[in-house]
């Protein structure tokens, strides 16, 4: 899905799509580079599983890979899952990444407008997602959707990967 009010305004050509069997190796190209963005040692298991999980149907976690120029410059990964607060499912905005030569072009806003697209027309009741408070280019892209609200997150590891 590459139509729709919010994705009109680019110029750049490119493609949002799932991400088929055939992306995997463009997709561990790019989740190398997230997890290095962010200084994460994800272990090959997870890895592998989560693209298996990505592949899955029906896929709990949705991956959204935008192509441009004949190459995956970014991905967008998104968990729907119920509430209890809402009878239509709500997505996770859990993972976004641009390659870095594809930043400032508008690709990332490019992945969040395709989910809010995809969100409306499935009629999910809500997209939301976080980032450290410290990532100041990610919080001036999101505060363009909403000023960031006042909860605080707490996170128990109970298994280490």
């Amino acid at each position: 899905m590459n139509s729709g009010r919010f994705l009109e305004r680019y110029i750049m050509p490119f493609v949002i799509r799932n991400a088929q069997p055939e992306d995997e190796a463009a997709w561990r190209e790019l989740w190398a580079g997230y997890c290095e963005f962010y200084e994460a040692q994800v272990s090959q298991a997870v890895t592998a599983s989560t693209w298996n999980r990505i592949m899955s149907t029906p896929a709990r976690i949705g991956c959204r890979i935008l192509i441009s120029q004949g190459r995956a410059m970014g991905f967008a990964h998104h968990v729907l899952h119920e509430g209890t607060w809402v009878v239509q499912p709500l997505a996770y905005l859990e993972d976004l990444f641009v390659v870095p030569e594809g930043r400032g072009q508008g690709l990332g806003k490019a992945l969040i407008d395709d989910l809010l697209v995809l969100a409306k027309t499935n009629g999910w009741s809500r997209v939301y997602w976080h980032t450290n408070r410290d990532n100041a280019t990610a919080r001036k892209l999101y505060d363009h959707y909403i000023p960031a609200d006042n909860f605080v997150r707490y996170r128990l590891n109970l298994y280490s990967d």
